[in-house]
This record gives structure tokens, C-alpha cells and sequence, in this order.
């Protein structure tokens, strides 16, 4: 078999790419570019760098798959380094010489992402790297990945993500020997989950103990039958991302770690899976929990921070549509009916008809539909954050619970501040019935009956008989500490709102303010039109950055920036536009401290003028695309204007006369940021 996936031109043997991780990768990164197989460095390092952020990619035995899917990805790929000097990619055993980059496409089709995986697994054999370390020329590592892709191929019916792991029981006395389920899923679905799922099995079969695992990966998964799930005895969870269907093993003793712990640790993890099964304290999957609980070794104070901003994203994440569809569908209600439609709205919709319009005429009339339509879509607004912030927290049975206590909050007038604690409650009380052991009669009636239930009614009655009315009187307050806002107060908040979307572009400082001026955007009204203020501060300091990069990169100094830089810039000027402050990522991934800063001022900037001028908007996303939704467009433009200016002169100065001082022993040949500035 020939496989596409690698070439000679996609081998570097005995390279020196330096020690900093980040450079290296960027040099597979070029690699892969020089290869015709990708379009852009920068796009594929910083897809290929936020994957390394999230776990270490280096694996014992000296090796590293640095790997990611972008959209810069033309074809599935393989580009493999053996370096010297070595570098660092994270595993407990130390730097690795063996570097394998895999870069997928977004849309990579099943039959390429089953030969990536399959790749990887054959890392974990310890000939085949061998092989690899010897390999006298690139002809020979190509030869060698051909024949680990063709060896033993799949029969063609059998899924991509079989139960190939699955360790087999010897001939013996089975009923002594313990039985354990473990499931592995990484991010990207393509490396760590199969090689974690191999590496258990391996060291299960060498340890007596029945194993059969299930791959959550990118190239799809197949369940673990019914019965085998109801003999295991123990769970392993190794996953950095949620177990899908975890309720199938509800009341089972879990072991949860990350995905490389079942490719550094397998021993470890197994060992205490066969622990669990005898002891009565041990963690258990909960019936309704969109995790299992957490094993005695995890870090619990230090993840409850990061456990409740994933709720609390994930239930905006969820609303955002109803606030999406409901503001735009309000504010072409204003634009086709006048401001006034908001009183009589109801009435035409059902008194009138096209064959019978009122006294405005068809523009008050369809004025009045998609005012009527967009209210209601609003009125989701708070029953769907709850909702889903329960779901984040207890998956499927913390829903019902979750949209009741948030329909309460409405209710009790607690906004969305009553939506926010609603939803914790509801989640929580969902999530504690879900890991009471009850008997197994009982559990088919649990997620669907018996948690919606007590959940409901325990959420919901501390929302009406001890917490409403204290929110609902700090929502008023907060309403009108806001509408209070003029002067030297709107624009100070403006210029926190501006730095906080500009700070890490998307990131979770981004978020914050985002999330901020969404969930009170349904608050806004004609008479308190602060929430829309905050709405438009948030989405014009969030277009300044990639507007700026697109303006300086290809207009005012394009000889400061890269030839890739340069194409970024193109597709920069849409993506502003569109207020997608990712859009200059790139720039940053390339050049941090020099295009944050820049990029915070003018963000300050725009905020304060929108603040100061009271500029509105009534959609949440969108950007120049949604302006009939915006209120003084004109200054709406201005503002952002004088923003994207701002800091695209202060990029160019600080590329001119920040200079970025060598640091003493770094590595030189790594790629870095230009120790000189660039002429204009």
C-alpha cells in the first residue's frame, strides 16, 4: 500500500530545530507548509500550540506527537523529525528525539483519521521505533510508516474505532480474574486516545486483569456491547474530554485521569481500578453526571474554579442563539414598525392579518410579527442559561430542573442573576441524586423521573422561598446602578469592557466580558438602554484587533509583517468586520508582546467612545453585518475606527523600537520574533 500521508520532503532526520517547543513545532509547522500540504505556518502552529497547551504531547520512550486539525490543512499529513539537540515535549521520562507531527483537516474524511490513529498506535511498539531510529534516509522512515499502515489492515466492514484494544481473557479460571471497562478520549481524537487505549490493554493482559476498552476518537466509536458494560466491575476513564453516554455506567467504582495517564501510567491506573471494586468509598459514575466523580487523586480545590466556568460558559453558550435570534428579530421589529411597536405589538398580531393589516400599514404589521416572535425568543433567554448550566453539570436530567428554576428566576424577577444561581442549584441537586447508589430496579426511573422531580422541587423552592427576592432586589440594583451610568463612571466601564475583549482575543478574559454583556442583554429596554451600550462596547472593542492587524499588515506597513502575516491581514478585514476577534490570533501567536498591548489600547479606546456617546446594540454578535441593530451606526463605525488607528500605529512603533532583547542561553535557532525591527 502507498500511503499519501507521508513523503521524503516531510522527513527531517538529524535536524537541529532547537530546544524551545514552540519553535519546533513552528519548524514542523513550515515543514508541512513547504510540503504543499498546508496554507499557512502561523494558522497551522497556532492550531497545532493551543492542542499543546491543553496537554503535554511527549510520550515515554523519547518520542512526541505534536498534532492538531486546522482549517489550513489541505490533506491529512505526517511530518516526523529526529532532532538533536533534543527537546522537551512533557513526558515524565524526558526530552524526546522522535518527533511526529500530524495535521489533519478540519473536515478530514474517517478513512484518513483511521490511518493517523492507526500511526500512532504503532508508536507505542517498541521495534517500530527502533526501526525509526535507524533508518539510514527519509526513503527509509516513508517505507517504514507505509508498512505500519499496511500491516494487518481492517476488514472492511469493521468501524474505524473498534474494540481493538480489548484485552483478551487466557484460559483459566475467568471469575477470579477482575473485569474493567476503560474508555479514552484526548481533544483531537486522533493520537493520544488510541495509543492511551493500547497501552492499557497491553498492561491488562500482562497483569491478569480482563480489559475492554472503548475509543471515543475523531474517526468515530463504537459502544462496548451491553453485557460486557454490565459484568465490568471498575471504570477507567483516561479523557480530557466528556465520556459520551456516561450514564451507561452508572453505579460502577471510576478512576478518571487524563489521557496520557493511560499512555505514562497504565500500571498505576489499572491497579487502582482493581482497588475500587472492594472499596465501598471509592468514587462511583454518577447516574445523571456529565462527568464521573472525581478520583481521591484529583485535584479538587484546584479544579473547582475551572468546573464552574465550564457550567456557567456552557449555559450562555446554549442561550446565546435565543439571544441571537430574539435581539435581531426585535430590532427589525423597530426598524419596520417604529419604537412604538412595543405597545401594541400583541394586539395587531392577533386582530390583524395580510389580508387585514392595521392602520400602519405591511411594515407595521410585519413590524409587530417579528417584534412578537423575537420577545418570545427572549423570553428563553434566562430558563435556557439555566437549563443548560444544570446540563453542564448533571447532563440530560439537570435540563428539566434547570429551565424550571430559571423560569422561576423570570418569575421572581431575579434575571439572569436568578437564571446564573438557578442553574447551579438545579445542577447540583441533580447531579447529588445521580450518585446516590441506589438499587438497580430503581435506576431506569432516576435521570427520567425521580431527579427532574426532587430536582425541580428543590431548586426551584429555594429560588422562591429564600433566594429570589434577595437577587431580584440585587438585580434592581444592578439595573440601576447601570441606567446611573454617565460621565466619567460609563467610560471608565467602557474602557474595562474594551481592555478585557482585547486582552486574549477569544480567550477566557474575552469570554468574561462576553458573556457579561449577553446575559444582561434582555434586560435592555427603551428606558434602560445600558445592557445595549454594554452589548455594543463589548462587540466594537472586539473587532478592533483583527481590523488593526488587517489594516497595518496590508495597508499602512507592509514590510513590518511577514509574506504570511500579509495574506492573514486579507482575511482579517472580514473577520473584524464579522467581530471575530480571533481573526488576530495569528498575529499574536507570532509576536505576543508587542500586538496585546497594541491591541488593548485601541480596545480601551473604542469602548470608552461608545460608552461616552451611548451607542447601542441590540444583537450579540455580528459586527458591521447586524447594523440595523445598532443604534447611531454612525458613531458605532467611528468608534471603531479611531480604535483599529490606535493600535495599528502602535503595532508598527513597537515592531520599529521594541526590541526584543536576546535572552541569555535560549536557544538562537528557534523561531522567534525578529530580535530587529522591521523597516516600513
Amino acid at each position: 500500500m502507498s500511503t499519501p500521508l507521508i513523503t521524503p520532503g516531510l522527513v527531517a532526520l538529524d535536524a537541529d530545530l532547537g530546544t524551545d517547543r514552540a519553535g519546533v513545532i513552528r519548524a514542523l509547522a513550515e515543514l508541512v507548509v513547504r510540503a504543499g500540504r498546508a496554507t499557512d505556518t502561523e494558522a497551522l502552529f497556532a492550531d497545532a500550540w493551543a492542542r499543546e497547551s491543553k496537554t503535554d504531547t511527549g510520550i515515554p520512550g523519547g518520542i512526541a506527537i505534536p498534532h492538531c486539525r486546522s482549517a489550513a490543512v489541505t490533506e491529512p499529513t505526517l511530518a516526523m523529525a529526529r532532532v538533536s539537540p533534543l527537546v522537551d515535549f512533557g513526558s515524565d521520562d524526558g526530552p524526546a528525539d522522535l518527533l511526529f507531527f500530524i495535521a489533519a483537516p478540519d473536515g478530514a474524511d474517517q478513512a484518513h483519521l483511521a490511518l493517523l490513529s492507526k500511526l500512532a498506535r504503532s508508536l507505542i511498539k517498541a521495534e517500530f521505533v527502533t526501526s525509526l531510529r535507524e533508518a539510514p534516509d527519509a526513503a527509509a522512515v516513508v517505507a517504514l510508516v507505509d508498512g505500519a499502515l499496511s500491516d494487518a489492515p481492517k476488514p472492511a466492514a469493521a468501524p474505524a474505532a473498534e474494540r481493538a484494544a480489548t484485552a483478551p481473557v487466557e484460559a483459566g479460571d475467568q471469575a477470579a480474574r477482575p473485569v474493567l471497562i476503560a474508555v479514552t478520549s484526548c481533544a483531537t481524537g486522533i493520537a493520544h486516545t488510541y495509543m492511551a487505549a493500547d497501552s492499557l490493554a497491553a498492561t491488562a493482559k500482562r497483569l491478569g486483569v480482563e480489559l475492554h476498552v472503548e475509543t471515543q476518537g475523531a474517526s468515530g466509536a463504537t459502544p462496548l456491547p451491553a453485557d460486557v458494560v454490565a459484568k465490568a466491575q471498575a471504570v477507567i476513564f483516561a479523557v480530557d474530554v466528556d465520556v459520551r453516554d456516561v450514564t451507561r455506567f452508572a453505579g460502577k467504582p471510576v478512576i478518571k485521569a487524563p489521557v496520557k495517564r493511560g499512555i505514562d501510567a497504565p500500571e498505576q491506573l489499572i491497579n487502582d481500578a482493581v482497588a475500587a471494586i472492594s472499596n465501598p468509598n471509592a468514587p462511583r459514575v454518577a447516574a445523571a453526571a456529565g462527568e464521573a466523580s472525581a478520583s481521591t487523586s484529583d485535584k479538587k480545590d484546584a479544579n473547582v474554579g475551572q468546573s464552574i466556568k465550564r457550567w456557567l460558559l456552557t449555559g450562555v453558550s446554549y442561550m446565546i442563539p435565543f439571544v441571537a435570534g430574539g435581539g435581531l428579530l426585535i430590532a427589525l421589529g423597530f426598524l419596520l414598525g417604529g419604537y412604538n411597536i412595543t405597545e401594541n405589538a400583541g394586539k395587531i398580531i392577533v386582530e390583524n392579518s395580510l389580508a387585514n393589516l392595521p392602520a400602519g400599514g405591511l411594515g407595521a404589521y410585519l413590524g409587530a410579527v417579528a417584534f412578537s416572535i423575537g420577545a418570545a425568543s427572549m423570553g428563553f433567554l434566562v430558563p435556557a442559561l439555566a437549563g443548560f448550566i444544570a446540563f453542564a453539570i448533571a447532563d440530560r436530567p439537570g435540563i428539566a430542573p434547570g429551565f424550571v428554576a430559571g423560569a422561576v428566576a423570570l418569575l421572581m424577577s431575579a434575571g439572569f442573576l436568578g437564571g446564573l444561581v438557578g442553574g447551579l442549584l438545579a445542577g447540583g441537586v441533580a447531579y447529588g441524586l445521580g450518585r446516590l447508589n441506589v438499587p438497580r430496579w430503581l435506576r431506569g426511573l432516576m435521570p427520567v423521573v425521580i431527579i427532574p422531580l426532587i430536582g425541580s422541587i428543590v431548586a426551584s423552592g429555594l429560588m422562591i422561598l429564600v433566594l429570589g427576592g434577595p437577587i431580584a432586589a440585587l438585580m434592581g440594583g444592578l439595573n440601576s446602578w447601570l441606567s446611573g451610568l454617565t460621565g466619567v463612571s460609563a467610560i471608565l466601564l467602557g474602557v474595562i469592557l474594551g481592555t478585557m475583549m482585547a486582552f486574549d482575543l477569544g480567550g477566557p478574559v474575552n469570554k468574561v466580558a462576553y458573556s457579561f454583556a449577553v446575559a444582561g442583554l434582555g434586560a435592555g429596554t427603551l428606558a434602560n438602554q445600558a445592557p445595549w451600550q454594554i452589548m455594543a462596547a463589548v462587540m466594537a472593542a472586539g473587532m478592533v484587533p483583527p481590523l488593526a492587524m488587517a489594516l497595518a499588515s496590508t495597508v499602512l506597513s507592509r514590510r513590518s509583517f511577514t509574506a504570511v502575516e500579509r495574506e492573514n491581514g486579507k482575511a482579517a478585514w472580514l473577520l473584524g468586520a464579522a467581530f471575530i476577534s480571533e481573526g488576530a490570533i495569528p498575529f499574536a501567536a507570532a509576536d505576543l508582546f508587542r500586538v496585546i498591548p497594541a491591541s488593548i489600547l485601541g480596545g480601551a479606546a473604542t469602548g470608552a467612545l461608545i460608552m461616552a456617546t451611548g451607542v447601542t446594540s441590540q444583537a450579540p454578535h455580528g459586527g458591521i453585518f447586524v447594523f440595523f441593530a445598532i443604534g447611531n451606526i454612525g458613531m458605532f463605525i467611528l468608534s471603531v475606527a479611531v480604535g483599529t488607528v490606535i493600535t495599528a500605529v502602535a503595532v508598527i512603533l513597537l515592531k520599529r523600537f521594541a526590541r526584543r532583547r536576546p535572552v541569555e542561553g535560549a536557544d538562537t535557532a528557534a523561531p522567534a520574533v525578529a530580535t530587529e525591527p522591521a523597516t516600513v
